[in-house]
């Protein structure tokens, strides 16, 4: 491992020095609580929604600092603050996580989206690690508890599909669930997460998973079939990879190394279909089949493919000695700082055209922020060092 060791103190540097400071600075709604998220290049804010997601993930964030890296109590305050505008404001009377708020609290989008809810059991049971206030724990483990009886019907009233004409179940969910259940593993103990991620394993690694191509599919048929339909075809080559080092750090847990391997083997390929040949970089989507895509931005880079992408190459070549996994780190470890890490200001930018060129100069938006790239850091430190 001692190849990729020197990389460590780079990854440790730009986010204890550069990325955390940025947030601690910018993303502090002093007046209203909460954090703001849609900041520009410069981390002034450029408009003042609250997506719920993002809210619980800086809470989340934050938490992991204090518990994780050192307990300095600015950290601890900064997550209290999201946290407490959080329940105030976040959840709607049956317990579902809105999407989205006014700058004061008052919601906007319902709560269509069950990932606002498994960032908020994150933040809250993170949370409940650093303070062991019960009132935290309690609502970690209600929110985790909603989401599991809300998993096969995630949308619920707010889905736009039609019922029964082609039915498909996403991918999203299982591979976050596989995550989430690790980090709230103290709350719920290891009875409950052994029996909540057996079958996520299964769904993850079998259930999604294309044998023809040995890679993993968006959207399955709820039989775990190939859907020969836009949505069935659709690889995101970012998921797929963010979700191989979830399952290795569930491989660890369970001594599977059968697992491991397997997860090696999809990420190898998975990088490899999604590698643009000409410009460099890791395409957004693609069609399993090589047809056209539906999504018009399929040929963009984006931050969080190539951080999460690259958290993978790094637990893999550390568990495995791969030397693929290996040069794959420092091909994409070079196209990331070159390419999103900003060379004037803090932060890193998130998308990027096909070139490698930013689309956009923003450091947080509606999608991007103080997530990936610090998790990212902090998980890249830790494995390297």
């Amino acid at each position: 491992m001692n190849e990729l060791a020197k990389y460590a103190g780079q990854y440790k540097a730009e986010l204890l020095d550069s990325v955390v400071p940025f947030w601690m600075n910018h993303s502090k709604d002093s007046e209203f609580g909460g954090y703001f998220t849609c900041l520009d290049r410069y981390g002034k804010v450029f408009d003042t929604d609250k997506f719920m997601w993002l809210q619980g993930r800086e809470v989340w964030l934050f938490s992991m600092l204090f518990n994780k890296v050192e307990k300095r109590q600015e950290w601890l305050d900064m997550a209290l603050h999201g946290a407490e505008f959080m329940k105030k404001y976040g959840m709607d009377a049956q317990g579902n996580w809105y999407f989205s708020l006014t700058r004061e609290g008052k919601p906007l989008i319902q709560p269509y989206n069950i990932f606002s809810d498994c960032f908020a059991a994150m933040a809250f049971s993170e949370l409940y690690k650093a303070t062991g206030d019960e009132s935290h724990k309690k609502l970690a483990l209600d929110t985790f508890s909603n989401i599991l009886n809300r998993q096969n019907n995630p949308k619920g009233i707010y889905t736009k599909a039609y019922p029964a004409t082609r039915p498909l179940k996403s991918f999203s969910l299982p591979m976050i669930l596989c995550n989430l259940s690790l980090i709230m593993e103290e709350l719920l103990g290891t009875d409950k997460v052994n029996k909540t991620i057996q079958p996520l394993i299964h769904e993850v690694m079998d259930v999604f998973y294309d044998q023809n191509s040995g890679l993993i599919l968006e959207n399955v048929t709820p039989e775990g079939n190939l859907s020969d339909s836009f949505e069935g075809r659709l690889l995101n080559p970012g998921h797929s990879n963010e979700s191989m080092w979830f399952m290795m750090d569930l491989a660890v847990r369970n001594n599977d190394r059968a697992l491991i391997d397997k997860c090696v083997d999809i990420l190898l390929r998975t990088t490899e279909k999604g590698w643009d040949q000409k410009y460099g970089g890791i395409f957004y989507f693609l069609d399993l089949k090589g047809h056209p895509v539906q999504q018009l931005e399929w040929d963009q880079k984006l931050w969080w493919v190539h951080i999460e992408t690259l958290i993978s190459m790094a637990k893999a070549y550390r568990l495995t000695g791969n030397e693929a996994c290996k040069n794959w780190f420092e091909t994409i470890h070079e196209y990331s700082w070159k390419h999103f890490k900003d060379p004037e200001c803090a932060e890193w930018f998130g998308y990027l055209n096909r070139q490698g060129e930013p689309l956009l100069e923003l450091k947080g938006g509606k999608w991007k922020g103080c997530f990936h790239v610090p998790r990212g850091l902090y998980e890249i430190w830790k494995i390297l060092e």
